[in-house]
């Protein structure tokens, strides 16, 4: 706390207890007004002016100090100024004392709550900045809450000041005015005896359920807007339209048919989405082979004469087509149709908020899901339609291996993709403007680069690209780098600079549907849109593009779309785990050590080597690491990385413990068979408590031993 704030400090707890030291909080008692109302109504009417502006100093003074008396000044008002004036002098007055006691929490202590409980806070802070004048406001409008008590904890929020006040102003008023009324009856009211009968009470308690109400009302004055201008069907065709047979498409569909609701999908293209057919499967599949590949460069290490691997790349691409047809009929029209899913295939376009049109055909349901997907981002470099490129919707499509493979972007797909071809034979070089998979802990990024360099990947970062060119053998990319020029030789270059969301041509615009950048469509905590007949889920949506993250986002849209009217559902992405699948794997959920320090979330660090495990070693896999970050002197778990052989595997013990909130020593508790890879998670569990175990008492202990020798 610096000097300036310890001095306010001092002044106010100065200024309380001078209160109570001197007593001065005999003159705000309901008995002592009432023993000196004769002289108080005489000076009211002498001077109206000097006594108003006094009475309403010491009720802003009264108010912003917290101390007790505001509501037998409230009386006081009604009493001695009249319904009318002692209205607006209490009004202004309570909501300046608020607005003051208030600012005065927020400079104390906002800070600090914030900073030592920003984890805890995150949710709060999100609703405060959506809904945090309609929150307040009904609470002010219960006299139940206490005045002080409502300042402090609003003050500790990051809701605006003239929000606060404003809102405060409006939500006192209803009963100020009871108040105030009372006080003007004031002759007939003994001493102690409760101002707030059990049916003034309740109409208060009525009044402050009327923004509920009010919100409602607004809730369906919105929706009938949004729907104006179009013809609602008499009947509808299905329960439910999904656009898109990706992973959300397809859990969609598959949770609407399995509480029997009527449900169309459509697919313009081939059912699985880009997750079966040109993304996570595809790309496991040749992430697999490249590593045997690998391991044959690794021989000796397992005792083994080393025999040189050329890879058949045509053979591999065939491996990779046959995983695809392998795991296509878990995907298939049949399977879906079989489950009672309608499917058909063609391209939809919304025409109204219930109705879809798809081969000349309308079809309409009360609510319709997006699940339309996404596909690369391709940038407006120069030359860029001149040179070989393909993306990894495409790249399957090769034939031959690359002989000089140039990878443009440093991200997950990025780096899975250039360490497999190079491990396949092709030399790769990777340009990432902020280095390998920046979203990642320095720690993990620097073992994914030690392996690039073993693998022989040249990374380049920092370069400015200014356009794709010829050489005289082959295609090229002018880079610039701190000034000096590059030209960077290539037979295939791969773009993996991120992904734009499937939402052209699909008739948004005309019912209002916002789209951001990127394309994705602005959904709120229900996943719904503008449109609210409509929902989005998977790459569509955001703000995570991940096949688990869409199958999860599926649940709530369609069943939010479903039984929206009985109940609705916030999508949860407070455990949200992924992995990149280099060599060795990079796997997190929660929060990285470098976001933990960015936010000021206080933290503390567990690592674990998996150098030192004893799987590992036998397997020849002894490297990487565990690293949990867990709340200062608790075991709860606020984010994982784990950098590794098959890290991807071991994280989701983490996302189970994080997800159902156990901590450290419930993982350390628990039996892991040994010797397993999965060992590493409760090792840095026992590195967790080692660093706190109780030293004064393990001295006490040792005397015990000492005593019994």
């Amino acid at each position: 706390m610096n000097w300036k704030k310890a001095a306010i400090l001092a002044l106010i707890i100065a200024a309380i207890a001078a209160v109570f030291v001197f007593d001065l909080t005999q003159y705000l008692s309901l008995q002592r007004f009432q023993e000196s109302r004769d002289t108080l109504d005489r000076w009211v009417a002498e001077q109206p002016l000097m006594s108003a502006a006094i009475y309403f100093a010491v009720y802003v003074a009264v108010t912003a100090m917290s101390l007790p008396g505001a509501a037998v000044m409230t009386l006081a008002g009604g009493a001695l100024f009249g319904v009318l004036w002692g209205t607006v002098l209490v009004s202004f007055a309570s909501t300046l004392g608020a607005t003051l006691a208030f600012l005065l929490a927020r400079l104390l202590l906002q800070e600090w709550v914030q900073q030592r409980f920003q984890g805890t806070l995150k949710n709060i802070n999100r609703g405060v900045e959506r809904d945090g004048a309609f929150y307040l406001l009904s609470l002010r409008l219960v006299p139940a809450v206490p005045f002080f008590a409502l300042n402090l904890a609003m003050a500790l929020t990051r809701i605006k000041t003239w929000t606060f006040a404003w809102v405060s102003q409006l939500g006192m008023l209803p009963a100020t005015v009871i108040y105030v009324n009372a006080g003007t009856q004031l002759g007939q009211i003994e001493a102690g005896e409760p101002i707030l009968t059990p049916s003034l009470l309740l109409s208060l308690l009525a009044l402050a359920v009327f923004p509920w109400i009010a919100k409602a009302v607004m809730a369906v004055l919105k929706r009938r807007r949004a729907l104006s201008g179009f013809s609602k069907p008499a009947s509808f065709d299905n329960n439910l339209i999904v656009i898109g047979a990706g992973s959300g498409g397809l859990v969609s569909s598959l949770i609407a048919s399995t509480v029997k609701a009527k449900v169309t999908l459509i697919e313009r293209q081939k059912m699985g989405g880009d997750c079966l057919n040109t993304g996570c499967v595809p790309s496991k599949a040749l992430i697999r082979s490249s590593r045997i590949a690998h391991y044959y460069t690794r021989a000796e290490e397992f005792g083994l004469q080393a025999q040189p691997a050329t890879a058949d790349f045509s053979a591999v691409m065939a491996r990779v087509q046959a995983a695809i047809t392998r795991i296509e009929p878990h995907d298939s029209v049949e399977r879906y149709e079989g489950m009672g899913v309608n499917c058909v295939s063609g391209d939809a376009r919304l025409v109204s908020p219930w109705e879809v049109e798809v081969n000349g055909e309308r079809l309409s349901a009360r609510n319709i899901v997006l699940a339309s997907g996404g596909r690369p981002r391709i940038p407006d470099w120069p030359g860029i339609d001149q040179v070989n490129t393909v993306t990894s919707d495409t790249l399957w499509q090769l034939k031959q291996l690359p002989s000089q493979l140039l990878v443009a972007g440093g991200g997950p797909i990025g780096c899975e993709l250039a360490q497999a071809f190079a491990r396949l034979g092709s030399e790769v070089t990777v340009l990432a403007r902020s280095g390998l998979m920046p979203k990642e802990d320095a720690d993990a990024r620097k073992l994914v680069q030690a392996a690039f360099e073993r693998d022989g990947i040249r990374v380049i970062r920092g370069a400015e690209v200014t356009g794709f060119g010829q050489t005289d053998s082959s295609d090229c990319l002018e880079i610039d780098v701190a000034g000096e020029t590059q030209k960077l030789e290539f037979d295939v270059c791969l773009l993996a600079l991120g992904r734009v969301a499937n939402t052209e041509d699909l008739g948004l615009e005309a019912l209002g549907v916002r789209t951001r950048d990127d394309g994705t469509v602005i959904c709120n905590e229900f996943l719904q849109t503008d449109c609210p007949t409509i929902y989005a889920c998977g790459d569509v949506a955001g703000p995570y593009q991940f096949t688990h993250v869409a199958s999860h986002q599926a649940w709530y849209a369609s069943v939010n779309s479903l039984f929206g009217v009985l109940k609705r559902f916030k999508a949860d992405y407070s455990v949200i785990p992924w992995a990149t699948f280099t060599d060795p794997e990079v796997a997190r959920v929660g929060l990285s050590e470098a976001e933990a320090k960015a936010q000021d979330i206080e933290h503390e660090v567990t690592s674990y080597g998996i150098d030192d495990l004893d799987r590992a070693i036998a397997d020849g896999e002894d490297h990487g690491f565990v690293k949990v970050l867990t709340q200062p002197g608790k075991d709860k778990i606020l984010g994982v990385t784990i950098v590794g052989y098959h890290a991807s595997e071991l994280i989701a013990e983490y996302v189970m413990a994080m997800k159902h909130g156990l901590g450290l020593n419930k993982i350390l508790s628990t039996i892991h068979i040994y010797p397993t890879l999965s060992e590493a998670n409760k090792f840095a569990a026992g590195e967790w408590k080692k660093a706190r175990k109780p030293e004064n008492l393990l001295r006490w202990v040792q005397r015990f031993h000492d005593w019994r020798r």
